[in-house]
């Protein structure tokens, strides 16, 4: 079998019948696709990740090519993508063609531009979160997405597929919290140490901001998903608390106002191991609920409290199973792929994380950041 001639963007959506050989798409009257993956940035932290994940879709979507960036560096790339084509940018890429599909795991400083061609030139991207370092950046990304709707578009905001997230949205949904109270969301890591100070997240030329721009972007866009209420306040303390100085934030402390209820962030790289600390509590006017997604032994547990009609108190704890999926995020992970993969199959079809979500999570860390230095609150409003 030999590898397929370079083909026109689009024909993936054809009514015939059209199969190539070798790393090929196969493309059905049905709108079935076989999507070749292209993979950028090889030695990102989450890259061998993200590539044990697509393992568990490599019959539908294999990956075809690789743009290892990061310096040309490929210290973490598996034997069996060794011999894969190689790209130097993504212009070569571009100019080879034979490829649907790009996973684009690059610092936000490069990120959005990439993106941007890739989407204009009609290829389906899914995005390593932030994605970029501010909601400035990644409006190049937004604007080709609308000039292209064909484009499926996914981010790595994978906790929107947890399905402990989706029982708690779907409870929000159906009105039984009651009046919303507020949302205690918690999320602690590794400090500066585990990585070392040099590391290129902690850079700002690389990546903007630091702990908000990394991390705590999947707990405020889980915060959009779960209420689907805006942002219309934020009051925020941001910068280094630990032992370690960086030249971005390590960690702070956020109170975010929403259209009805108060949400609060703290977070940091502040534990001294590979750890981490993951929580989220909801109060509302008819029950409350402690979720710990990562408790040991399950595959996230919900504490249900509510209340008493008669003699019988609402008491619920709600174990959910032990997720072996294998690769970046496990079940969810694959559940956010397989997202994106049915969106390619189904033209204008939109994932669960959008350009415009991606864009409302930077533009809410941004003015964390904006509050932060200018020491009060900040009127917005920011989401759905």
């Amino acid at each position: 079998m030999t590898r397929s001639s370079r083909r026109t963007n689009g024909s993936s959506y054809g009514g015939a019948i059209t199969i190539r050989f070798g790393f090929a798409s196969l493309t059905l009257a049905s709108g079935i696709i076989m999507p070749r993956l292209a993979f950028l940035g090889v030695d990102h932290p989450h890259g061998a990740h993200w590539r044990q994940l697509l393992q568990n879709v490599a019959d539908e979507a294999p990956i075809v090519a690789l743009v290892p960036a990061f310096g040309n560096g490929t210290a973490s790339l598996e034997e069996r993508f060794a011999h894969l084509p190689r790209f130097g940018c993504v212009e070569d890429l571009l100019r080879w063609n034979e490829f649907d599909a790009a996973v684009v795991c690059l610092p936000n400083r490069d990120g959005p531009e990439v993106m941007a061609k890739l989407i204009r030139a009609g290829k389906h991207v899914l995005a390593e979160k932030p994605v970029g370092s501010s909601a400035a950046q990644v409006q190049g990304v937004v604007d080709a997405l609308r000039e292209q709707p064909q484009v499926a578009f996914q981010t790595g905001y994978m906790w929107r597929y947890d399905e402990g997230s989706e029982r708690i949205a779907a409870m929000i949904r159906d009105g039984r919290f009651g009046k919303l109270i507020s949302i205690e969301m918690t999320f602690v890591t590794s400090d500066i140490a585990r990585r070392g100070a040099g590391h290129y997240l902690f850079d700002p030329e690389f990546s903007g901001g630091g702990f908000f721009s990394w991390l705590a972007c999947h707990q405020l866009d889980l915060l959009f998903y779960l209420t689907g209420q805006a942002v219309v306040g934020v009051t925020a303390r941001t910068g280094q608390f630990g032992a370690h100085e960086i030249a971005v934030d390590d960690g702070g402390v956020a109170i975010l106002d929403l259209e009805g209820g108060l949400a609060t962030f703290t977070g940091g790289y502040w534990f001294p191991r590979w750890t981490s600390e993951n929580r989220l509590t909801i109060r509302g006017s008819e029950r409350w609920l402690q979720w710990d997604p990562t408790r040991q032994g399950t595959g996230g547990l919900l504490e249900i409290h509510g209340p008493m009609p008669q003699w019988h108190a609402m008491e619920e704890t709600f174990a959910l199973p032990v997720d072996e999926t294998p690769g970046y995020g496990g079940k969810k992970g694959l559940a956010l792929v397989r997202d994106w993969l049915a969106c390619m199959q189904n033209p204008g079809q939109r994932c669960r994380s959008t350009g415009e979500s991606m864009q409302n999570t930077l533009q809410l860390i941004d003015t964390i950041y904006q509050a932060s230095r200018e020491g009060r609150r900040i009127e917005c409003r920011i989401g759905p």
